[in-house]
Order: structure tokens, then C-alpha cells, then sequence
């Protein structure tokens, strides 16, 4: 299976595929989300992604407890003001994907309502990304599927008929989906990650997977490859100690790189799962062990313990033919660091 991207193949034989997660951590100044798509590029990954919403888009400004944040990074927080703080404004869309175009770096959106998709749609984005908290809002996903965009969803907190009903939903349209293994905790504890659910998502339901990471290193993530996850997508920031609304589960620029970097050796290292003699090892099976003789012996003398041994390097018989050539005779003349042959042995 295989998902295409702006020319770049993801999923089966291919490389890992990395996105840059630029959230709200722009901080509302647009010459920070400039400057984040620039350390994005420098950083290897392949896309960087936008969340597009307004605060009325989301949600409602009211008073009532029902509408506060309660706990963690977020706490008291109004989800309005939350919102207002960590969206990126619809007038700043059209300079950063002109910027993200001129860079050679791939950009695309999470839209959270039909609104924002049919303004994506403008910009001609080539994928749309749904979010784990948005995995339940089937119209959404829907509008979405029906613009024929490869899509990336989270799972979050979804359960499986949830996931399911989801990825039902877009397969009426088209099959290019890669479905991400996602804990929506902030930051996730990595003991909490749970990422043998990866190659469970793609067994239950034939889809390509990937991780989407909240927590604060790239162990999960670089650890994610040997399960089959084929896309990774990590909040990004240049600069933690900035903060934002996402700066304590991003990753900066160092950060990023080196989640690249050993992602992409981690992904090399998994190989094709066969027993052929790899290129590396090809000078050294001479060194294995095989029969040699190890004293002179005349043409028609017998072979024995004394005169034959189980020794490096390789050029001999197996050692699974020791035990066979004890109480043979030689054919010839044999010297001392003769490898053992049929030629030399009688019948």
C-alpha cells in the first residue's frame, strides 16, 4: 500500500515520512509561522502542517464550567480564549503556503469544520489532516474525503467502531488514508504511548499507519518504525523556553533533525526479512569454521582425530562431515593445512 503526497510515496518500501506540526506555536505573529516553515525545511521533514480554525469555528464564548479547561497544561483556560490565543488566522493562509511553496517544503492543514475546508480548497492543498478530537464528526470527514485528497486522521481517543466508522467514511470515496496511532494527552508519558497499537490499526483495518507523538523525546517515535509506521507527525517549535500552546511537547529544530536522522536509519535497518548473505558479511564467511588436515597423511592412510580438526578458516567441508570422514582413507598424498574435500576422500 501507498499513499502519494506532492510526488513523495509513503508506505510500503519507502521511507519514513515526517511532518512538522506548527499548531499555535507562532505565538500570533506571522513572521513566527514564516520562520517555523523555514526551520522546518532545514530540519528534514517532508511537510508542515497548519491547523485552520477560528475561535467561532470551534466552539461558543460562554461562562458556564461546561466551556473550561480543567487540568493540565491548558488549565482554566476558557476554550474560547484558548482558541483565540493558539489559532492561525485565515489571512495569514495564502503568505504561508506561498512561503512553504517558494521553500520546496510540502504544506497542508487540519480543517475543523466544512468551512475551513472549502477555504483550504482554495489553495489548492494536496492532503488534508483530521484530527483525533475531530474523528467523530463524520460530516466533517466526509466534506473532506470529498475534495479526493489523500487524508492522514488521527485516532486519539477513538475506540475501534469509532475508528472504524471514520475510515468507512472516506473509503466511499477514495483509499488514500494513512491512519495515525495517537494519544491525545499533553504531553503523552512515553509509558502511555502504546505504539503496539500501529500494525493492530493496519491488521483490523487495511490502512497504512504512522504515529502522531505528544511526547517529549523521539523514542516512541524512532521505536515506532519496527511496527510498521510509515508516517510521523511531531508539534514543532524553534524555541521551547518561547512558549505557546504546544511548546511543552514540541520538538525544536535539533530536535526534529535528529528524530529524522535516526528514523531514517532505524527504517534502513529493518531490511527485507530473508536469510541471504548480505553484502557486509561476504568477506567475512571464509572465516567460519570447517575440516581441515591438520598433520601430512600418505595416499591410502586412514583419517582420524589426530588428523583432522574443526578449524578457521572456511575452506574446507562443513563440520557436519567430521564424524563421516573419521575411519575414511585419502586417495593421495595429503599435506598438513589441506582443506578436507571429496576428491580426497575414498568411498
Amino acid at each position: 500500500m501507498q499513499v502519494e503526497i506532492e510526488g513523495k510515496k509513503i508506505g510500503d518500501g519507502n521511507r519514513p515520512y515526517f511532518i512538522a506540526e506548527i499548531s499555535g506555536n507562532h505565538n500570533g505573529k506571522i513572521e513566527n509561522a514564516l520562520k517555523l516553515i523555514r526551520l522546518a525545511k532545514e530540519s528534514g521533514a517532508d511537510a508542515v502542517k497548519l491547523q485552520t480554525y477560528t475561535p467561532e469555528t470551534m466552539t461558543i464564548e460562554c461562562d458556564s464550567d461546561l466551556f473550561k479547561v480543567k487540568g493540565g497544561l491548558w488549565d482554566s483556560y476558557s476554550l474560547y480564549d484558548l482558541y483565540q490565543w493558539a489559532h492561525t488566522p485565515w489571512e495569514w493562509h495564502a503568505e504561508l503556503f506561498a512561503e512553504a511553496k517558494k521553500l520546496g517544503i510540502t504544506c497542508f492543514s487540519t480543517p475543523f469544520d466544512e468551512s475551513a475546508v472549502d477555504f483550504l480548497e482554495g489553495f489548492k492543498v494536496p492532503a488534508y489532516k483530521v484530527a483525533s478530537f475531530e474523528i467523530v464528526d463524520l460530516l466533517l470527514i466526509e466534506r473532506i474525503a470529498q475534495t479526493m485528497k489523500p487524508i492522514i486522521m488521527s485516532t486519539g481517543m477513538a475506540n475501534h467502531d469509532e475508528i472504524k466508522e471514520a475510515i468507512d467514511t472516506v473509503k466511499k470515496y477514495h483509499n488514500d488514508i494513512v491512519v495515525l496511532h495517537c494519544v491525545s494527552g499533553y504531553p503523552t508519558p512515553v509509558e502511555q504511548s502504546n505504539i503496539r497499537t500501529i500494525p493492530r490499526i493496519r491488521q483490523d483495518f487495511d490502512v497504512l499507519t504512522g504515529l502522531s507523538d505528544h511526547t517529549l523525546s523521539s523514542t516512541a517515535a524512532i521505536a515506532s518504525v519496527s511496527l510498521g509506521s510509515c508516517l510521523i507527525e511531531k508539534h514543532f517549535i524553534d524555541d521551547r523556553s518561547n512558549k505557546g500552546p504546544d511548546s511543552e511537547f514540541s520538538l525544536n529544530p535539533t530536535e526534529f533533525r535528529f528524530l529524522v536522522k535516526e528514523m531514517t536509519v532505524a527504517w534502513h535497518a529493518l531490511g527485507e526479512g530473508n536469510y541471504e548473505l548480505k553484502k557486509a558479511e561476504k568477506d567475512s564467511i571464509i572465516f567460519r569454521r570447517s575440516l581441515f588436515f591438520t598433520n601430512d597423511i600418505k595416499s591410502g592412510e586412514i583419517i582420524t582425530k589426530e588428523n583432522l580438526r574443526k578449524i578457521r578458516p572456511g575452506n574446507g567441508l562443513p563440520p557436519k562431515y567430521y564424524e563421516k570422514l573419521i575411519g575414511k582413507k585419502v586417495t593421495k598424498d595429503v599435506k598438513k593445512g589441506t582443506p578436507a574435500d571429496w576428491g580426497l576422500i575414498q568411498d
